[in-house]
């Protein structure tokens, strides 16, 4: 996919939105800059893997196509917890279970884990080496080491859904309700006009029209 959106020069953005919140782009400003000090590893807590479904098969509404909800994926019967009524405001439990989904480290993960990796400056390359947790029982413990020799791990750290960055002078927390550091001046920290300046959009949906009108790359590129 990105061989073929660079190579017909095509705009894509992922729907990784915490790219367009002030509190993310921050906190990853503030390591990236070296606010912190040379960052010795970072923690990210999302919840756990997929699991399998045991859910008894009930009879889906009629108003939902049940068949095509389901796609190309394994058949098995509607069950509100996985796909609640209409009208109904909550989500979907469908991302839990192995037949529709990962679990919430994919779910979660797709953007807690992103935050790591957009704060360490490392969209260009990703992960070089993943390493499952010791038991493969376990549902927290993976890691995934980047080319600058940092590790980023899968780790019940205090928090739900959020990242911690560990460096050698100070650690960054941040999640979607706030952002903090374990030193006060850190968080009053203003940019120098030399410093690395991250791309800003506060609306990602904006930002998503904004690229297409004027054929430039998202805040959240592929």
């Amino acid at each position: 996919m990105v061989n073929a959106t660079r190579k017909y020069d095509r705009v894509f953005q992922t729907g990784n939105m915490q790219r367009s919140w002030d509190d993310f782009r921050r906190a990853c400003q503030l390591v990236r800059n070296g606010y912190i000090g040379e960052i010795k590893e970072v923690k990210v807590q999302v919840a756990q893997p997929y699991i399998q479904c045991n859910l008894p098969d009930m009879k889906a509404p009629e108003e939902l196509d049940w068949d095509l909800w389901v796609g190309p994926a394994m058949y098995r019967a509607w069950h509100p917890i996985i796909a609640p009524p209409f009208g109904d405001n909550n989500w979907g439990m469908w991302r839990l279970y192995k037949a529709f989904g990962g679990g919430f480290i994919t779910d979660w993960g797709a953007h807690m884990f992103d935050i790591a990796q957009w704060g360490l400056g490392m969209d260009e390359s990703g992960p070089v080496q993943f390493t499952p947790p010791e038991n493969k029982r376990d549902i927290v413990g993976a890691k995934m080491k980047y080319k600058n020799g940092v590790v980023v791990t899968h780790e019940n750290w205090g928090e739900t859904n959020a990242v911690q960055f560990i460096g050698k002078e100070g650690i960054i927390e941040v999640s979607r309700d706030w952002l903090r550091a374990n030193k006060k001046s850190i968080l009053n920290v203003k940019l120098k006009e030399t410093d690395d300046h991250l791309y800003v959009s506060t609306n990602h949906y904006q930002d998503w029209i904004d690229a297409i009108k004027n054929r430039t790359k998202p805040v959240s590129d592929i």
